[in-house]
């Protein structure tokens, strides 16, 4: 019984999370309406180049989530046994 309701809780906190990050992502998002510098059409100018600390940060948090995902998951299996 006990290690149902902890099993519960944990995949809440995942949900929460993934929930959280989900609307965090949708918040950034330009409207729809509205056109960034990497998708306005005919401008002439190339899209700015990415920053390296822009793609080693983000690099990182994919890392991050992907280890706290194989995590739960891990607990999960083991609390069956």
């Amino acid at each position: 019984m006990k290690a149902d309701r902890k099993q519960a809780a944990a995949i809440s906190a995942v949900v929460s999370y993934i929930k959280a990050q989900e609307e965090a992502f949708a918040s950034t998002e330009p409207e729809s309406g509205e056109f960034s510098a990497v998708e306005a059409p005919g401008t002439g100018m190339p899209a700015p180049a990415m920053s390296v600390w822009n793609l080693s940060g983000r690099q990182q948090q994919m890392q991050m989530r992907n280890l706290m995902q194989m995590k739960a998951l891990q607990r999960a299996v083991g609390w069956r046994r």
